[in-house]
């Protein structure tokens, strides 16, 4: 049974969160650095600047031999000494190195790097959940899950041990957070990021970029990392739902909700920003200055680096058909604002760009601010003077202590979405039928960006791990725990690929178990691998719960997916709903120590979860998106139907809340807005709440968003306790994006929520703002 006494935290007391006002330049400028990029930058050749800004991937320096990868010095020599490259990237084949074999590469690397240009190169990986593509390090839950938990500082640990992980691996520079926005759940892209509403996202990309960088961006330390929040912006929105093509998005939202991760993210001290592939209303976003130049760099006096995502420039004219041919790509993207082009494959891009400084067509004044922004991120790392950083400097790579984080971390992002008739927790001396495609598979628990690109050889990387069907057996005795896969991947083919086995020994299992857990999701996929055509789950894994439900035997169902699969015909069939979404390689463990009452389940939904394929919205949609009857005329039946609602989760203890005061009732655009209000653990269990303060616009000039998360906040009681939650916004987070494109406070009634309790705030005076952000 659960304990008594308090659950320990990451965070025991979290402060409110809320967005802080904008001071300019966004990252201050150290003089001592700012001479250094300049002394530097003055005794550089053309090619030299051209090379800085140059990134290609891993694969073109070597060969698989008969140990493995290896560097070949030829090709380190051609790349370094006639090409001048300034950054590499990727792991060998998109395949994880262990720690140690990273500490032999990169530091053949910087050799080369420093032989032929005594300037550092920087190196790459997408760390993505943990040391990605490190074999032996630490993965934490995805993105989406730890948004599910509402703690702000277990997206800044995972983080921080990233980093130091990845530093052991002699890599400074990782491509994360993704801040996309997870708004459509078609999208493969979904999970990577922390769910739909953009405080959420912000708030998290913002504690991830100080858990990675540390509190200093001008000095990063041999335990901390560069960041590339990506990918901006509006990526997350495709109008086809498929990955890597355009969005539609109106200004509003593009400047109020789109740019508002990275914008916090920036201010947090993000140093470089990677590109959004596809395109914005016509426009593709590496070719879009107005995004690139005048948002991150003039507006916000931004001095980070701007780098594109895989060969994206060459998508200019073979994709987006808005250059003739790369020549003129590249002309068009660098003038645009690109720093670093990520041209993984080839180095012709350095030949072109000398041809258009040479032309005339591209200023050396943009060469010399592209050149100088990288030079400026390596002297922030320390590179010039520190170049590698070893394994032996890190002891605590792949510790004991970082997986009990990781362990932690995947308890507090599980949902609880039904638990009827108190199913759960499960008792010991339970039977459990445990079948479906993800009871035993660390692949799917996993996800993307696992040791692999697809994820696809986790199995046999984590399979010192525990699958939920190992978990499950430890937990509760594996005399009590009887498995049938029934429905299973086929992992030798496409994601979606399943195979059917006879329904029949699973029905006859059943009649011996107490309770079915039926473990039903998504095999790891990452990017447009992951696109599909039918967001409904599959129809193998629906008839096998259709099937098992004709038992009578109760059914738990384990969701272990990346975005939300429509399953509306089978949840009813269910007594108890888990979503562990993408918990990481602790995820089975995290799970029986929930279902075993050992842990409370305290995460809830980061995005709204669709009942019907017509009806995908979230939860700030446009009030006049729920229409009912037009007067006198007919039902137009557009009504918000969703399965489960964005914030929804589900506890083993129950709390309640009262006493909600706001300290104005009428305010000015000045004035900050302060909402008390008590929570009370009114169960017998210990249990942690993530609570969250919306607001709603009664009226507006333009069509008004139904609500919008202002703050959260996450508090541990123990049975009984009440304690006071307090939050502070100021009156501009109620301002919105206008018509004209200006931020604008109007003057107005407001409905400010905390649980089931609201309170009504009238704003007294409508105010519009000169600047872009506010």
């Amino acid at each position: 049974m659960l304990r008594k006494s308090l659950l320990p935290l990451l965070a025991l007391a979290l402060p409110a969160f809320a967005y802080e006002p904008i001071t300019l330049p966004v990252i201050p400028s150290d003089p001592a650095i700012e001479k250094k990029v300049s002394e530097t930058l003055s005794r550089m050749t053309l090619d030299e600047k051209i090379g800085q800004m140059t990134q290609i991937q891993l694969d073109i320096l070597g060969e698989n031999g008969p140990d493995g990868f290896r560097l070949v010095q030829a090709k380190l020599d051609t790349i370094f000494g006639v090409y001048k490259v300034g950054s590499i990237l990727n792991a060998p084949y998109s395949y994880c190195l262990d720690a140690e074999a990273w500490n032999v590469v990169i530091p053949q690397i910087q050799e080369a790097s420093m032989k032929y240009m005594g300037i550092p190169c920087i190196y790459g990986l997408d760390q993505n959940h943990g040391t990605t593509y490190t074999n032996g390090g630490t993965l934490f839950p995805q993105n989406l899950n730890v948004a599910a938990s509402f703690n702000t500082e277990i997206a800044r640990r995972a983080a921080e041990i990233t980093a130091y992980e990845t530093r052991a691996s002699d890599c400074p520079w990782t491509f994360s957070p993704t801040l996309d926005l997870a708004r459509d759940p078609r999208w493969p892209r979904f999970w990577e990021n922390y769910g739909e509403d953009p405080l959420v996202n912000a708030l998290m990309g913002a504690a991830a970029v100080r858990g990675f960088q540390g509190d200093d961006p001008n000095h990063i330390d041999g335990n901390h990392i560069a960041v590339s929040v990506k990918h901006f912006m509006g990526y997350g929105v495709p109008f086809s739902g498929k990955d890597r093509t355009p969005a539609h998005i109106s200004p509003s939202d593009l400047r109020e909700k789109h740019f508002a991760p990275y914008l916090e993210a920036i201010k947090n001290g993000a140093l470089t920003v990677m590109v959004n592939s596809s395109s914005i209303n016509g426009t593709p976003v590496h070719a879009d200055w107005t995004l690139l130049t005048k948002w991150l760099k003039n507006d916000l006096q931004w001095d980070g680096l701007i780098v594109t995502d895989w060969a994206d420039i060459n998508n200019l004219y073979t994709r987006e058909k808005v250059a003739r041919d790369k020549k003129d790509a590249i002309r068009i993207a660098i003038n645009a604002g690109i720093d670093m082009a990520m041209e993984p494959y080839k180095v012709d891009y350095c030949t072109i760009l000398r041809e258009l400084v040479e032309e005339g067509s591209v200023s050396m004044e943009r060469i010399n601010d592209a050149a100088a922004r990288a030079l400026r991120l390596k002297y922030r790392l320390g590179l010039f003077d520190h170049p590698n950083t070893t394994l032996k400097e890190h002891p605590d790579h792949a510790s004991k202590k970082f997986r009990k984080e990781a362990l932690e971390s995947a308890v507090e992002t599980m949902v609880l979405l039904k638990n009827e008739d108190n199913l759960l927790p499960l008792s010991q001396g339970t039977r459990l039928l445990v079948t479906g495609p993800t009871a035993n598979s660390m692949r799917s628990l996993n996800g993307g960006w696992s040791y692999t690109w697809q994820g696809h050889l986790t199995d046999s990387y984590a399979k010192d791990y525990n699958t939920i069907l190992e978990a499950l057996s430890a937990t509760f005795g594996a005399t009590n725990v009887s498995y049938v896969p029934t429905v299973s991947f086929n992992n030798e083919g496409h994601y979606e690929d399943e195979t059917v086995s006879d329904f029949a020994p699973a029905l006859k299992a059943a009649e011996k178990a107490d309770v079915i857990v039926a473990c039903i999701g998504e095999n790891s996929y990452c990017e447009t691998p992951g696109n599909l055509t039918d967001l409904h789950l599959s129809a193998n894994q629906r008839d096998m719960v259709k099937a098992l439900a004709k038992t009578g035997k109760p059914i738990l169902l384990v969701i272990n997916e990346g975005r939300p699969r429509i399953l509306a015909d089978i949840e009813p069939l269910a007594q108890a709903v888990v979503n562990v979404i993408i918990p990481g390689n602790f995820g089975g463990d995290a799970l029986a120590l929930l279902l075993s009452g050992k842990r409370n389940f305290s995460a809830k939904l980061p995005f709204t979860y669709p009942r019907e394929i017509n009806s995908l919205v979230t939860y700030d949609y446009k009030v006049s998106e729920e229409v009912g009857k037009m007067e006198g005329v007919y039902d137009y039946d557009a009504r918000v139907n969703v399965q489960w609602p964005f914030g929804y989760g589900k506890s083993y203890t129950t709390f309640s809340y009262s006493n909600l005061h706001v300290d104005k009732h009428q305010f000015g655009p000045s004035d900050m807005l302060t909402v008390t209000v008590d929570i009370t653990n009114t169960g017998s269990v210990d249990g942690k709440e993530a609570v969250l303060l919306y607001s709603s616009d009664h009226v507006a000039s333009v069509v008004p968003d139904n609500k919008r998360l202002r703050a959260f906040d996450k508090l541990a009681l123990m049975p009984g306790e009440t304690r006071a939650v307090r939050f502070t916004i100021p009156a501009s987070d109620l301002a919105f994006v206008n018509a004209q494109g200006q931020w604008a406070l109007e003057a107005g009634d407001f409905t400010l929520s905390v649980g089931p309790l609201s309170a009504t705030v009238s704003c007294t005076e409508s105010y519009t703002w000169t600047t872009p952000n506010i």
